[in-house]
């Protein structure tokens, strides 16, 4: 497990990352792997319900792109929390969270983090996200 900044961020929850250029989704699994997490994949929406209707384990925190091709991330959040009520959902997007929520893809209550984004301020995040109550 890494150390951020004398801080140990990391956990062993499972976390579901759905984003679809392959380098950003190699670099983000790679580092949560050495954080301690188990990292689930899925370049896109569809591939992401493949998964998590087979995924028989808990999926804590799903990491997802907002605009992708097929299905937006907050679209595919609707589906996977019916069969997965337990998982959070923190959003990631180049855009802006103004810009996302003023076009109606994201509402205001969600949790977002912009990219680019370093890594330790992603797992700040997400640890943020997984030790909040609903």
């Amino acid at each position: 497990m890494i150390k951020l900044q004398h801080e140990d961020l990391g956990g062993k929850e499972t976390i579901l990352v759905v984003e679809h250029h392959a380098a950003v989704r190699d670099m983000i699994s790679t580092a949560l792997r050495k954080c301690g997490f188990t990292v689930l994949e899925a370049a896109h929406g569809r591939q992401a319900l493949f998964i998590c209707e087979r995924q028989k384990v808990p999926i804590h925190l799903m990491l997802a792109d907002v605009m992708m091709p097929q299905i937006s991330g907050s679209a595919l959040s609707e589906r996977l929390t019916l069969i997965h009520p337990e998982m959070k959902v923190l959003y990631m997007s180049g855009y802006s969270e103004n810009f996302i929520i003023h076009q109606g893809v994201l509402n205001s209550d969600g949790n977002f983090i912009p990219k680019p984004f370093r890594v330790p301020t992603l797992v700040r995040k997400i640890r943020e996200v997984l030790d909040s109550s609903r």
